[in-house]
């Protein structure tokens, strides 16, 4: 399994991924579940993959072969528009699985997979995409400015309760990693390191990238205190004061 979510601010954008694969208790292992696609002052796109990882490695490995190959082709770094970014991988996506799905259904393997695509293109605002296994997507409003893929109902309601339009950069990404936080409390398929990604606004470069590991002073902070106040919050509930006699 996995995590992923991707939100858009006003003031920018937040990326964050886990980096855990399980086929099953006894076979767990790490890969990278996100991939950038950068071109300094023209461009930067973010893709977070989730599911079948044969199927999403695939689908990022053709767009960069494309990418750094483009003999006349639509590629990821020579489109104009994000909105086309998201029918390229959403096409590509559905050329992978016509490939290799028939074979994994052979063997009761799932060969879903979805993608968070994201960022901004020189000349159009930044946004936001969640591609899902069929090919087809939906784009991230002012109502709705984050996407998760993968388990997302532990991290949630933490992130419907803080994060908005208006929301700093800084307080949602601390938003993200209590959500992380209380993913990998309730899901041993979810797990570190987190590779972590800030873009600013307009920028149209990387304005900071992280890969947060199991030592890291931050997120251990975090895991301490979210727990502790939780706990605390909880205490000073008052008990309901229902009629339900001396039992309790």
């Amino acid at each position: 399994m996995t995590y992923c979510v991707a939100v858009v601010l006003d003031a920018g954008m937040v990326f964050a991924s886990d980096s855990r694969t399980s086929a099953g208790v006894d076979h767990v292992s790490s890969f990278r579940k996100m991939r950038i696609f950068a071109d300094e002052d023209d461009r930067i796109i973010v893709i977070l993959s989730s599911g079948n990882l044969s199927i999403t490695q695939s689908v990022v490995n053709i767009l960069d072969h494309h990418a750094r190959h483009p003999d006349s082709k639509k590629t990821i770094m020579n489109l104009t528009s994000m909105i086309e970014v998201a029918e390229l991988v959403g096409d590509t996506l559905r050329e992978v699985r016509r490939r290799d799905g028939p074979y994994l259904e052979q063997s009761k393997v799932d060969a879903s997979a979805s993608f968070l695509v994201g960022g901004q293109i020189s000349g159009e605002r930044q946004r936001l995409f969640n591609i899902y296994s069929e090919g087809n997507f939906i784009e991230a409003t002012r109502d709705t400015p984050y996407f998760q893929i993968g388990e997302s109902k532990y991290g949630k309601p933490v992130i419907d309760r803080v994060i908005k339009c208006n929301t700093g950069i800084l307080e949602a990404t601390k938003c993200i990693l209590v959500s992380f936080d209380s993913t990998m409390r309730s899901n041993i398929s979810v797990g570190l390191p987190i590779d972590l990604l800030i873009y600013a606004r307009d920028s149209l470069k990387i304005d900071m990238q992280r890969r947060i590991e199991e030592a890291d002073p931050y997120f251990t902070m975090i895991h301490q205190q979210w727990g502790e106040g939780l706990r605390k919050v909880f205490a000073e509930l008052p008990n309901p004061e229902w009629d339900v006699g001396a039992r309790f």
